[in-house]
């Protein structure tokens, strides 16, 4: 479905939007929050309701595909309910980015909606490490989740930040993983937002760094993928499949497809831009001109850097 609305001054399709139902987490990875973290009143967080008409609005106008995240989205006491009313929106997809540690207890009822896959955030499979990096000790809890998901037929992605000198010692633990269990890995770069602008320099490695260390050979086969893919991915001979999000190093602006809906219903054209229009509360007759501006102010090149912290934006 091809959108006057959704065409930016670049002619790229936005049909794709990441909607972050809550700022809040029960994590504290040190790449996301900073120490004196304070997260939104419940009242100024969007309704169930209010999501849902908002989306459809969005829809309507040229969004096909929606991926839900937070914070952490699980922890919303009406989710579910969420996810139910995303459902009944003829989406070409719906998905989910979580820490998995409520997951577990979803997963029957969020196999009842149109939720078709799950990323989930894992930044180490060492106990330990995974407890320095989160501040919360519940690696088997996240483990059990995923591998709960995968049978229940999610299509199920790790998305794992390496950094340097924290676990920058896990990539061989990830391939073997993606080999045992089919479950494909992404390795993200440290991306300049919020907290990270303080350790940026420190813990930095870019996919290329990675890919050295990781010994790449012929045997790695590159799929292909989507123009507006925000990885790319390699097929390995032992059944790993590994993707990376070189957002740094490599950014994929020029192809990017992807609209953001923050918990307060403001809508950004990009994760590093603070602007932005609120669609709280807005009649359908209004969204053409916010829609206008929201394309108009996305960028083509990468923004440097932003202070505003990854978890009011969504990851």
């Amino acid at each position: 479905m091809t959108s006057k609305w959704l065409t930016d001054s670049y002619g790229r399709q936005l049909k794709k939007l990441r909607v972050s139902l809550i700022d809040a987490c029960n994590f504290r990875c040190t790449y996301c929050m900073p120490e004196d973290v304070h997260f939104y009143h419940q009242n100024e967080l969007l309704s169930a309701s209010e999501f849902i008409d908002i989306v459809t609005a969005l829809h309507s106008f040229g969004v096909e595909e929606v991926r839900v995240t937070g914070g952490e989205p699980t922890l919303r006491h009406d989710f579910i309910n969420i996810m139910n009313g995303l459902s009944e929106i003829p989406l070409t997809k719906l998905s989910l980015t979580t820490n998995a540690y409520a997951l577990k207890k979803n997963l029957v009822e969020l196999k009842k909606t149109n939720c078709s896959s799950i990323n989930i955030s894992v930044d180490s499979l060492d106990k330990n490490q995974f407890h320095q990096i989160t501040k919360n000790d519940s690696f088997e809890k996240v483990l059990n989740a995923i591998l709960t998901a995968r049978d229940l037929g999610f299509k199920v992605k790790l998305n794992c930040v390496m950094m340097k000198g924290i676990n920058d010692n896990q990539f061989e633990n990830f391939i073997e993983f993606s080999a045992k269990e089919k479950i494909e890995v992404r390795f993200l770069e440290l991306m300049k937002i919020g907290v990270v602008n303080n350790q940026y320099q420190k813990n930095f490695l870019s996919a290329r760094d990675i890919m050295k260390t990781m010994k790449m050979d012929a045997s790695w086969k590159l799929q292909v993928v989507e123009k507006d893919s925000t990885s790319f991915r390699y097929h390995l001979e032992n059944g790993a499949n590994i993707g990376f999000i070189a957002s740094e190093s490599m950014p994929f602006c020029q192809n990017c497809s992807r609209l953001r809906l923050d918990p307060k219903g403001i809508l950004r054209g990009c994760l590093m831009k603070e602007d932005g229009q609120t669609l709280r509360g807005q009649a359908l007759e209004n969204y053409p001109e916010i829609l206008t501006k929201v394309t108009n102010s996305k960028p083509m090149d990468r923004i440097e850097s932003i202070d505003r912290p990854m978890y009011l934006m969504g990851g």
